[in-house]
């Protein structure tokens, strides 16, 4: 027969901490500490399987009820106590314990067993009918909210009545008789709500609570929890049936939860509360003050000498920092719970670090035991965890940090005010590359429209700025600038801060704290003195022994490229020359180039952009020696350079001297149904090749100078759009006319790639023939995923949330890579690009190149790197390190 119900007490076990997936993680930590001979109250636990066979079926087996009954007979036999019993009842407690840790969400019962006759029972052995009476309440209160769906505000309301009439600030002051009236308004209240008598069968009590602990895993709460920690649905959950010990018993009693390490800090000190004669309930309910752990060595000095002893062999065997819960039973200390603590970023890095330090972990360990998506809360500012404060409105988390300013809701605007002092957060409906000056002088960004990879989110991200999109609630009124939500009306000037990490939108100035790691001091990147930045630094440097895929980084700027390279980048992996246009005075040469009629007023325009372009490529170089470069060559169509209207239009028509109405042509000329796949990257280069002359001079021009300086450059060329071997070759060949005609009128060699961008599901269906002249391919995931789902990533947001909740998509495709439809191109591109050319160069450059599922699939396919925005760039090395040791 099956075995589903594992037994532990006596000091030993059917369980070892290796049968989590069976037990649950409770249930094997309570089988090992038993078998490590730790003070463990007696039961058992049934496993997960049962969990999930129940919700699909809706039923338990009579195989698990016996199996259930004859470990209850040996709980009995082993206590010395009887279910049910009046003279020597046996109660326990029925607590979840899923394979993966999930804190509070789901449910636990207390003191199950007790009824009017056993209650005389547990009053006649513990001398303490106070103490009786009140566990009676509250475990009827406790089942009755858990099990049978009566509210626990209604027994709360009950027991703050009874508070007042008496007159007593703590339940703990309340005596006996007011307790034995308590229990029977309880039980009114239940016959009350549900037409029926509270159970006082305990076998009854038992499998009411086994069913609600199986259906807490299906609680909203629950399911929220998996989804935002990645934990699989078809777990379930175990159930551990636990003989009871008391801390409510007297002051020779207590109860507490300790931490064998500072969780937030990481520091090496016992940390944790407890309370005198109290149960488990109480340390977390918040109705009594908790004292802090050290006091315990004053009110029960010999039950604190062994929990630190125990503590510190926990945490050796378990060779990391674990998370107690504890009772004390007149004066005897009992276990009831161990399991690895929850930590901060800062706290796990520490520890892991410092444990390799003690000997007790490996480098390798301590690599695994930092999530890489962690790091992100050690580089950016948080809002000061201390301050409550409501939420306005939420949208998607874009970019994470924390920032406060003034609303205001132009680029223009943005760029005025903060050149006055002033902090400002930047509010649009969604940004377009005409905002970029506004992104830049902002704080924050925050749109009303818009997804993950949106312009917004991917120029925030890159310059490691807070960003809120897709915030739907939001209706912005750019003509009397004020946005709204429910009725709330934030005006431009009023203060803002913004969540990034959680998308949470709040108004006021609320108080951040800076981040240890990294600071920022006049607009340069620098590393944080705090001790905590040596371990940080230490971590990371484990990583990159581990990992074999290269970390590059996108970044259009010298700025952003000295930034990366603080990071760690080992290159460039996508510097997008348009980002370059919209600084100072180049916006009014691209724009004259855009409305030229003919070649020459193309050609002039672009040749007052070529000393800029040049300047900026050279910067990179500078930023980058001895690393490549990859840059994009003009990717978006060429309406986005151009005004929408208004004032803007009539300056601009007035600076290049044309009438307004031909420049009003121009624009309307150049508008698309779906610019999107529309006149954009290779294409604009084939209809105007002048275009890519100018921009492959500057790139060789810069790379000549910068040589010339001593510097090791190592340019990489990237045509973008292509779907067509022959758009790669029209332009490859311009590129190299032009390396040819600039290399040999300066007398120098320069060896350099050109490659292209797999972003088009035919581009990668025709890799294998694109590949007999690219020398390398970067998959953009970005615009492959929008053009494989045929999904616009800038208005999926409105709908994707929902998608998810229902189960249709499992994540959002431009947050996590979806492997089995784009994953799928990619694979295929990968495969016969290298049948072709086996040494192809092959990486990834959208948002999927920080994100660590993503990242592992990269690296499976054996790509050479992946390359995210610069903050992304140690979440990444981290990951990739992940992906090496797991595989």
């Amino acid at each position: 027969m099956t075995q589903s119900v594992f037994f532990f007490g006596n000091g030993s076990a059917e369980g070892t901490r290796e049968m989590k997936a069976v037990l649950g993680g409770k249930g094997a930590n309570l089988a090992e500490m038993t078998n490590l001979g730790v003070p463990v109250p007696a039961g058992f636990t049934i496993s997960c399987h049962e969990c999930v066979e129940y919700l699909k079926s809706g039923k338990y087996s009579d195989r698990l009820r016996a199996q259930v009954e004859g470990n209850i007979a040996r709980l009995e036999e082993v206590t010395g106590k009887k279910l049910g019993d009046p003279k020597n009842p046996l109660l326990v407690s029925v607590r979840s314990g899923a394979a993966v840790s999930m804190p509070g969400m789901m449910e636990t019962i207390l003191n199950l067993g007790l009824n009017d006759r056993a209650v005389v029972g547990l009053a006649t052995q513990s001398r303490n009918p106070r103490f009786a009476y009140d566990s009676y309440r509250r475990f009827i209160q406790m089942y009755s909210d858990v099990v049978l769906g009566v509210s626990i505000h209604d027994f709360e309301h009950l027991l703050k009545a009874k508070r007042m009439t008496a007159g007593v600030a703590s339940d703990s002051e309340l005596n006996e008789e007011t307790l034995r009236n308590l229990v029977e308004e309880y039980r009114a209240l239940v016959r009350n709500r549900t037409g029926e008598d509270f159970p006082r069968d305990p076998v009854v009590q038992l499998w009411g609570a086994i069913e609600a602990v199986w259906k807490s895993w299906t609680l909203k709460k629950a399911k929220d929890y998996r989804k935002v920690n990645s934990i699989p649905e078809d777990l379930g959950t175990g159930v551990n049936i636990v003989s009871m010990v008391f801390g409510n018993l007297g002051d020779d009693s207590g109860t507490g939860v300790a931490f064998t390490r500072n969780p937030s800090t990481g520091e090496k000190k016992f940390y944790g509360e407890f309370l005198v004669n109290a149960q488990g309930e109480d340390v977390v309910a918040g109705i009594r003050t908790p004292l802090d752990i050290e006091e315990m060595a004053h009110r029960l000095p010999e039950a604190y000498t062994e929990l630190l002893g125990t503590q510190e062999r926990l945490e050796s065997h378990y060779a990391d920092m674990q998370d107690l819960e504890f009772t004390v039973e007149r004066g005897k200390l009992y276990l009831l719970q161990t399991r690895s603590g929850k930590r901060t970023a800062a706290a796990a890095v520490r520890i892991a670090r410092d444990m390799v330090g003690e000997g007790l972990i490996g480098k390798d360990d301590a690599v695994r035991r930092v999530p890489a998506q962690d790091l992100d809360q050690l580089l950016h500012p948080i809002i000061d965890p201390s301050i409550r404060a409501t939420p306005l409105c939420k949208g998607l988390p874009a970019s994470p940090g924390a920032a406060s300013g003034i609303a205001v809701f132009d680029p223009d605007t943005a760029e005025q005010r903060s050149m006055a002092g002033e902090n400002v957060i930047l509010v649009r409906d969604e940004t377009t590359p005409e905002d970029f000056h506004g992104i830049v002088a902002a704080r924050a960004v925050l749109t009303a429209r818009g997804g993950m990879t949106s312009h917004a989110a991917v120029v925030a991200r890159g310059m490691g700025k807070c960003a809120i999109v897709g915030c739907k609630e939001i209706e912005v009124n750019l003509e009397q600038r004020y946005f709204s939500v429910d009725g709330t009306d934030v005006a431009e000037g009023d203060w803002l801060t913004l969540d990034g990490a959680t998308g949470r939108v709040f108004v006021g100035d609320l108080s951040t704290i800076p981040s240890e790691v990294v600071q920022v001091t006049n607009g340069t990147l620098a590393a944080s003195s705090a001790p905590l930045y040596q371990a940080y630094a230490e971590l990371l440097g484990w990583a990159d022994e581990a990992r074999t895929l290269k970390v590059r980084a996108n970044a259009d700027t010298p700025r952003d490229a000295r930034a990366a390279r603080s990071f760690g980048a080992e290159g460039i992996g996508l510097c997008r020359t348009e980002h370059m246009f919209f600084e100072g005075d180049r916006i009014t040469a691209m724009r004259e180039m855009i409305v030229a009629r003919e070649e020459g007023g193309r050609r002039r325009a672009l040749n007052k952009l070529l000393p800029m372009q040049r300047s900026d490529f050279e910067g990179i170089f500078e930023a980058m020696d001895g690393l490549p470069v990859t840059i994009r060559l003009l990717d978006p169509p060429l309406h986005e350079f151009l005004p929408h209207g208004g004032e803007e239009s009539k300056l601009l028509a007035r600076t290049l001297g044309i009438p307004r109405a031909d420049l009003n042509r121009v624009i309307e000329s150049l508008r698309e149904t779906n610019p999107m796949l529309g006149h954009r990257g290779c294409r604009l280069g084939i209809t105007y090749p002048e275009i890519t002359e100018m921009q492959g001079r500057a790139i060789f021009e810069a790379a000549v100078r910068a040589m010339r300086r001593g510097i090791n450059v190592k340019p990489e060329i990237m045509i973008p759009l292509v779907s067509t071997p022959k758009e790669f070759d029209h332009q490859r060949a311009i590129l190299e006319d032009v390396a040819e005609r600039v290399l040999g009128g300066m007398g120098e060699r320069l060896p350099y790639l050109i490659g292209t961008m797999i972003e088009l599901p035919r581009a990668a269906l025709a890799a294998a023939s694109i590949a007999e002249t690219a020398e390398f391919f970067s998959f953009g995931t970005n615009d492959l995923t929008q053009t494989t789902y045929g999904l616009s990533r800038d208005d999926a947001g409105r709908f994707l949330p929902s998608y998810i909740d229902r189960g249709i998509f499992s994540d959002d495709p431009f947050q996590v890579l979806d492997t089995e439809g784009v994953g799928r191109l990619v694979r295929m591109a990968v495969e016969d690009g290298r049948k072709v050319r086996p040494k192809i160069k092959l990486g990834i450059c959208g948002e999927h190149g920080g994100e660590p599922r993503s990242i592992a699939f990269c690296h499976s396919l054996g790509l050479d790197y992946v390359s995210c925005s610069p903050y992304r760039v140690p979440i990444a090395r981290l990951a990739a390190a992940h992906a090496a040791l797991n595989a």
